[in-house]
């Protein structure tokens, strides 16, 4: 639907509402808008799609008119007035509806018709940097031709597995490369970002974001600070013992206080997997193909009595790595979709067989399977959307959990009898994947992008800024200066296309180890450090059950009513507690 025609609906819907119910008026409002919007939504996440599984300039130009008619419908003055007039009558207004109406006034802010230059603005310069983004080319010497190009999980590898400093200290430097294009786009973004979220009474587009958990900055921000100190012995400890082992790998002494970044096995810091070596799991599925590690991943969630994904996830879906010379590229970060918000779900992946894509994976179906169990007649369409945004991502990552295991390995074959795993060991090679990543979302993430909006952060500080906040929350530093010709941060994709939520990710280890810890212990009867949720039909109808609502419930009463207790970090901290002794006594050595 062209976005004319549908504000000519609209105008229909307009003349045809109005009577002495407001009940009756609201019910109308919201039929018009969901129908509408489910419309636009649907052109915009194909042109989407089709922008980020082939970039190109035609694909962008597509993606910047389909988002620019569902942004004129959704921040129109009409929409924008209509929602408020029925708010304003809240005690004529069902829970329901008055869901609907909060969540549309939200939409609204993104792209409020009341500055239809600037909204415009933001969404060319958008596409036109996510495209840049996506288009990237990374190179191993950089600036000198020809270009030796490496891919992103080529990069990745030679992090988790090179013990050459030179070589890492190269890579890790070819992995920066892309902040140095996008940093005067993210400055011009963030200005028309923070505009638009203004025209609606929003402090900055970071205030907007937050608004979706019905929480101000300052909460979100106390909140985050909160769960940093629950954290911060756990993670000293951590951090000296891969001081400590990765000065033994890479024959060095010992650094005093912080760890270069070149000598982690990521990019950013963000996890350390890989520093165990008892628990490296790649070789498990040398032998498995790409295709495998998607279907096991379906095959979890059928066995617990979830239903097959579509035949259209397999038709339409862009699941596996381009080969060398392919004539199109695609964003390789790995992606759920929801289509057209009912029965067309995709998944944008590049999956080669090895044990991070096995439990991205399975992660990335989790989204699948909330998008497939809320898309349901009793979850209206704007509301067809995780609890908050974090649910999303806990769902997904308390399958990655149930994915890694034990038991479920060995009971699919992947991991033979004969292979015994060192459970302290095991839970440290989880620690360092999952506490390690909450100072840098919670912390560096979040404290930058907040600064970022909130704070208008200049240009010329975006890396100074970027680091101090490494070093502060993640005890990093880089190999060398960085000055202010770099833009590391920009280098983090979810900066560029995904901005101001990455606190997201900090709320959803909080949920996922809350569920997983109820899902153990009160379903499973088992210890959480190794169960099995595979099979069990039980766990599939407690997770459906929580899934299927949608955004229609308040997410702290629904955590809250399934699991007995509200929201904290202590089923996360109650999980890792045996590694704290282990710990003490192995750095004290």
């Amino acid at each position: 639907m062209r976005f004319p025609a549908a504000l000519a609906m609209a105008a229909l819907y307009g003349c045809a509402a109005g009577g002495p119910d407001p009940r009756h008026d609201a019910a109308e409002f919201l039929k018009m808008y969901n129908e509408i919007d489910q419309r636009l939504l649907t052109a915009l996440e194909q042109a989407d799609w089709r922008a980020s599984t082939d970039v190109n300039d035609q694909h962008t130009g597509e993606r910047i008119g389909a988002e620019s008619a569902l942004a004129a419908f959704r921040g129109s003055r009409y929409v924008i007035e209509s929602a408020r007039k029925h708010l304003a009558l809240r005690q004529s207004l069902s829970d329901l509806e008055f869901r609907q109406l909060d969540k549309i006034l939200l939409n609204a802010a993104e792209s409020p018709g009341t500055i239809p230059d600037v909204v415009q603005k933001k969404i060319e310069a958008e596409a036109r940097l996510i495209a840049r983004q996506d288009s990237f080319t990374f190179c191993l010497d950089r600036p000198a031709p020809p270009c030796r190009s490496v891919t992103p999980n080529e990069i990745d590898d030679v992090l988790v597995k090179s013990v050459n400093l030179a070589e890492r200290r190269k890579i890790w430097e070819a992995s920066k490369q892309s902040g140095v294009a996008l940093k005067s786009g993210l400055a011009t973004v963030r200005d028309l970002r923070n505009r638009a979220a203004k025209e609606l009474g929003y402090t900055s587009f970071f205030h907007l974001q937050v608004a979706d958990y019905g929480m101000t900055v300052a909460e979100m921000m106390q909140l985050m600070d909160r769960t940093l100190a629950d954290m911060q012995p756990l993670y000293d400890q951590l951090h000296l013992y891969a001081r400590r082992r990765l000065a033994r790998r890479y024959k060095q002494t010992v650094p005093p206080k912080t760890l270069p970044a070149h000598w982690l096995p990521n990019r950013w810091g963000q996890q350390w997997e890989g520093l165990v070596e008892t628990a490296d799991l790649d070789p498990l599925f040398k032998d498995k193909s790409a295709e495998w590690i998607v279907q096991q991943s379906e095959r979890f969630y059928t066995s617990l009595g979830m239903p097959p994904l579509p035949k259209s996830f397999w038709e339409k879906s862009d699941l596996y790595q381009l080969p060398p010379g392919a004539k199109r590229k695609k964003n390789t970060h790995a992606s759920a979709w929801h289509i057209d918000r009912a029965s067309d779900v995709r998944s944008l992946m590049s999956v080669i067989p090895n044990h991070r894509w096995f439990e991205t994976s399975h992660h990335e179906l989790g989204h699948i399977y909330y998008y497939m169990a809320y898309s349901n007649p009793k979850v209206p369409h704007v509301l067809r959307e995780g609890m908050n945004r974090a649910f999303h991502e806990a769902v997904g990552d308390l399958i990655a959990i149930a994915a890694r295991q034990e038991p479920y390995l060995r009971q699919i074959g992947v991991m033979p009898e004969s292979m015994v795993m060192d459970p302290i060991q095991y839970l440290l090679s989880q620690a360092l994947e999952t506490v390690v990543f909450l100072p840098w979302s919670a912390g560096t993430m979040t404290h930058f992008e907040h600064d970022l909006y909130e704070k208008n952060l200049p240009e010329d500080q975006f890396n100074k800024t970027w680091w101090e906040y490494v070093e502060k929350y993640q005890g990093v530093v880089p190999p060398a200066p960085r000055g202010e010709q770099f833009c590391d941060a920009c280098t983090k994709t979810h900066v560029i296309d995904d901005p101001a939520q990455y606190y997201d990710y900090a709320l959803a280890f909080l949920i996922k180890y809350q569920l997983h810890s109820y899902i153990a212990r009160n379903i499973l009867k088992q210890d959480p450090h190794n169960c099995n949720y595979y099979g069990n039909k039980q766990v599939g109808e407690w997770l459906m059950g929580l899934l299927s609502a949608g955004a229609t419930q308040d997410w702290r009463q629904m955590i809250k009513e399934k699991t007995g207790e509200e929201i904290s970090s202590r089923p996360l901290l109650d999980y890792f507690q045996p590694l704290v002794e282990y710990l003490k006594t192995e750095n004290a050595r």
